[in-house]
């Protein structure tokens, strides 16, 4: 059982709780996932399974689409609202939210939220902020490439948008209502894509445990230059035999009766 698993996750449960969940659904202790969401959010989750979890990075760095919805005009410490409410302001009218959000599809340094799992000297930020220790908090270069406003139902922001690995959207949302003149505070967030995956081809917890699911092999889910190779390569790459570097490739893998060996990396 080696492959990838997409789930649709439902609000309430961390990605750690569908992880556990699904070990114990399959009966296979190797499973992990590739991009964590916040237990408030919903949507795609692509989980690993097998041997398909050491190919978990070249999946977690793929570009990934939401839909957000944030309210104007509050602030929580969280970003989200889950958090407690620390401040609030007016909302400009006749606000040209459309013109803000485009403004963002750049590169920017974004400021890594304190109720986070990102560690600054050994320690998780959420832990700084629960014993109200004050500490500098990173940033990152992060990249929104594209946004679009969905909807605006009084002062609830609805928008789509694909970002870059590591992108935070309640930081995200913070910084357009900062921009607004305002505040911005994420109430829903619903990851539909990671990279080709999409949300639409998930399966919920239930559906799992009833057995209606299909796993996406390992050579079907990357997408690398793939080199068929005879029987005394194979024999090499599965002694770790260092080869000549005869390929004019970064990454890539190897097959064996179209069936993948190895991934190698320059």
């Amino acid at each position: 059982m080696n492959g990838l698993l997409l789930v649709n996750k439902e609000k309430g449960p961390t990605s750690s709780d569908v992880v556990i969940k699904v070990r114990k659904l399959l009966n296979i202790k190797k499973v992990g996932h590739t991009g964590t969401l916040d237990p408030m959010a919903e949507g795609l989750l692509v989980l690993t399974v097998g041997n398909a979890t050491r190919i978990q990075e070249l999946i977690t760095e793929k570009d990934k689409e939401y839909i957000a919805t944030m309210k104007l005009g509050i602030k929580t410490d969280t970003y989200d609202t889950e958090g407690k409410i620390i401040d609030q302001k007016e909302v400009p009218n006749n606000l040209n939210i459309e013109e803000v959000l485009n403004s963002y599809i750049k590169k920017y340094n974004q400021e890594v939220p304190i109720y986070s799992s990102i560690k600054v000297n050994g320690k998780k930020l959420y832990e700084y902020a629960r014993e109200n220790i004050e500490v500098e908090l990173p940033k990152r270069e992060v990249e929104i490439k594209d946004i679009k406003l969905l909807s605006i139902n009084n002062n609830e922001v609805t928008f789509k948008c694909l970002v870059s690995k590591g992108t935070y959207i309640r930081s995200l949302i913070n910084d357009i209502g900062n921009t607004l003149g305002t505040y911005a505070t994420m109430t829903k967030l619903i990851r539909t894509k990671i990279d080709n995956f999409s949300l639409d081809n998930s399966y919920t917890l239930e559906d799992i445990e009833k057995g209606n699911y299909k796993l996406i092999s390992i050579l079907d889910a990357i997408d690398l230059p793939k080199v068929e190779i005879n029987d005394s390569l194979l024999k090499k790459i599965s002694n770790g035999v260092k080869l000549e570097d005869n390929y004019n490739y970064d990454i890539f893998c190897f097959t064996y009766n179209n069936q993948i060996v190895a991934i190698y990396k320059k």
